[in-house]
């Protein structure tokens, strides 16, 4: 019988996805390791589904091998179905604002969801810019979005939709937590939006 993470990932298969695109350009775990800054120990730990990386450390191991993020969900068995639980989300925290992904591993996936929760002043970064369509939707708080000049301000039940490539960013216009689900459409640079909403634009 197999045995399923309850984020729906069939277990080991993202760990052994990883290793075979390791094995794949020849590297050992430590030169991986070097090459992404992640410890030996950790890589033995996700190649064996033994712990759940972060989006940030799934960030890493994808820039060391030369691959979109989206890479290490394929192959796993035609899913047509992805199912998250809320206490197995993939997240990233940083300068007061968390990240977690609500859905990725779809066969030909076009559209990615992740909530968005900020602290007060907390921001998505400095102005960026990526490929494809922007969907927010303000579930708590008061956001500010600014996209190409422009402000729009944001609360419960507001939304916006946008062209990716105009210069865009967000904050926490309030004096409470904020919540925002984001949505990413972007047949070419999925991974790309993701990246640039959490560590801004390319240097």
């Amino acid at each position: 019988m197999e045995t399923r993470r309850d984020d729906g990932v069939p277990g080991f298969a993202v760990g052994a996805r990883i290793r075979t695109l390791r094995e794949e350009r020849g590297l050992s775990m430590r030169a991986l390791g070097e090459r992404c800054k992640l410890s030996v120990n950790t890589i033995s730990l996700i190649e064996r589904g033994k712990t759940s990386p972060t989006v940030a450390s799934l960030h890493l191991l994808a820039g060391a091998l030369g691959v979109p993020i989206v890479d290490f969900f394929h192959d796993l068995g035609g899913r047509g179905v992805v199912y998250v639980a809320r206490d197995r989300r993939l997240r990233y925290d940083a300068d007061g604002k968390r990240m977690e992904s609500l859905g990725t591993g779809l066969n030909n996936q076009q559209l990615e969801p992740f909530l968005f929760t900020l602290e007060p002043d907390a921001s998505g970064g400095p102005l960026v810019r990526h490929h494809g369509q922007e969907f927010a939707h303000c579930l708590e708080g008061r956001v500010e979005y600014q996209v190409s000049g422009a402000s729009y301000p944001l609360e419960p039940g507001d939304s916006l939709l946008l062209e990716a490539t105009r210069p865009h960013t967000f904050r926490n216009a309030g004096p409470s937590p904020a919540r925002l689900l984001v949505v990413f459409q972007a047949s070419d640079d999925l991974d790309g939006a993701r990246r640039r909403h959490l560590d801004g634009p390319p240097s």
